[in-house]
């Protein structure tokens, strides 16, 4: 069986306004997607996140999961690392290195 996954790459900071932003770009991904399986969301380029980022994080993974699919993130900086391990997110959302881990533990599986 194939996984449907599909990537959503976000850039600079993640605060209420790109929180809003990535909490509707997740809802038009399930909404328009029937079929999806999984969604990984690369933080490669998120310098910054602050509690309303974190908090459309978790937003975005309850919509994730009432389309019974899966949510994972990747390429976390030390700060997005601290703030998970902080508000223990870290135990929601499952946060790989990069995208090659990922890849290794969650699609290679299938």
């Amino acid at each position: 069986m194939k996984i449907k996954l599909t990537i959503i790459e976000i850039s600079g900071i993640l605060d209420a306004n790109r929180g809003n932003q990535l909490r509707r770009d997740v809802s038009d991904i399930v909404e328009k997607q029937t079929e999806l399986d999984v969604l990984l969301i690369d933080l490669k380029e998120v310098n910054f996140m602050d509690s309303s980022g974190l908090g459309a994080l978790v937003s975005s993974l309850q919509i994730v999961r009432s389309a019974n699919a899966k949510l994972f993130v990747c390429s976390a900086s030390a700060q997005v690392k601290m703030l998970f391990e902080l508000t223990k997110v870290d135990r929601i959302i499952q946060n790989f290195a990069d995208r090659e881990e990922f890849k290794r533990q969650v699609l290679s599986v299938q």
